[in-house]
């Protein structure tokens, strides 16, 4: 088949790789504009365009993806396909109605739960034990149309979203030929979402990365596994942020009611292991951390070179809100 492809971050690059690899046609690769990025906001490609160069594929940045000129542009390439795969953008009805069996989304999630933007970071976060890779018969809706086909994926209770993100990449890409190759066939059937089932993944707020030592500490540990690697989570220590990138829940019983010991006091110092944190229930053992301007390391090294003691508090409330 002639297909389009549409995409940006790396997510999006087995899926591409794969089709490059098929026997279909990739007649193009549409993709945002190179934008700054990385300290020195020098200009830089997306992963998607940097595959589609490197393979010789026409390669088109539009400002807007709502402008006439894209969808006339796109309609020139008389695709019977347009693949999206974490694009971005919504698309408009005038893309939407260029191929002749339609534009297929590959999402990453068992939709209708957490259809938009963060849905694998919300499947961590949230402390579910199992997603997956929906592809889609898109509409003008956001993630609302046919379900094509569907793949489960198990999370490990200590995944972080990184490996997660990593995986459903790769099953994305199998599952996207899968369905281009049953949708040749005529035996794809397109099944609509049951809408009252859906939930909605909105985009990390700056907020949700600070660690808010009053929740559980199952889910401050969901939290911290849930930004790895990016955005990553934070508490305050001495005035200055650190990042916190592995934890464990602390064995132990919470204090009693008329103890002195709060939500972010540090209650243990372990040599080896790292530091006890109180939290609004239970203990998080806090194992790597990132000081501001320094590499990773392990919570016990930190301890020991940042002065961690007993009865220190970390953050504030309300912190980065």
């Amino acid at each position: 088949m002639r297909l389009i492809f549409m995409g940006t971050p790396g997510f999006a690059c087995p899926p591409l790789s794969r089709l490059l690899g098929s026997g279909h046609q990739v007649v193009g690769v549409v993709t945002p504009p190179d934008r700054p990025k990385g300290r020195g906001q020098a200009v830089k490609p997306c992963a998607v365009k940097e595959l589609a160069v490197q393979a010789g594929v026409p390669v088109f940045q539009p400002v807007s993806i709502g402008d006439p000129e894209v969808a006339a542009l796109m309609a020139g390439m008389h695709p019977d396909v347009v693949v999206v795969v974490a694009f971005g953008r919504i698309l408009p009805t005038g893309i939407l109605q260029i191929p002749v069996l339609g534009c297929v989304n590959v999402h990453a999630s068992l939709l209708p739960r957490y259809r938009g933007a963060a849905p694998i970071h919300r499947a961590v976060i949230n402390g579910d034990n199992i997603t997956g890779v929906t592809t889609m018969l898109m509409n003008a809706g956001l993630d609302t149309g046919d379900i094509l086909m569907q793949r489960a994926r198990p999370i490990g209770e200590d995944e972080t979203v990184g490996e997660v993100y990593d995986s459903l990449a790769v099953i994305g890409a199998d599952l996207l030929l899968e369905t281009l190759a049953g949708m040749e066939r005529g035996t794809v059937n397109r099944t609509p979402q049951a809408d009252r089932e859906a939930t909605y993944a909105a985009p990390l707020t700056r907020g949700e990365e600070w660690i808010a030592w009053t929740n559980k500490a199952v889910d401050i540990k969901n939290l911290v596994r849930g930004m790895d690697p990016w955005p990553g989570a934070y508490t305050e220590h001495a005035g200055r942020a650190v990042k916190i990138w592995r934890v464990s829940v602390a064995a132990g019983d919470d204090p009693p009611g008329e103890a002195l010991i709060y939500p972010g006091q540090v209650t243990a110092v372990d040599k080896k292991e790292g530091f006890v944190v109180q939290a609004g229930v239970g203990k998080v053992l806090v194992r790597e951390v990132q000081p501001q301007g320094k590499s990773r390391m392990s919570a016990a090294e930190f301890a020991r070179g940042y002065r961690v003691v007993p009865g220190q508090t970390l953050g504030t409330l309300g912190a980065g809100q």
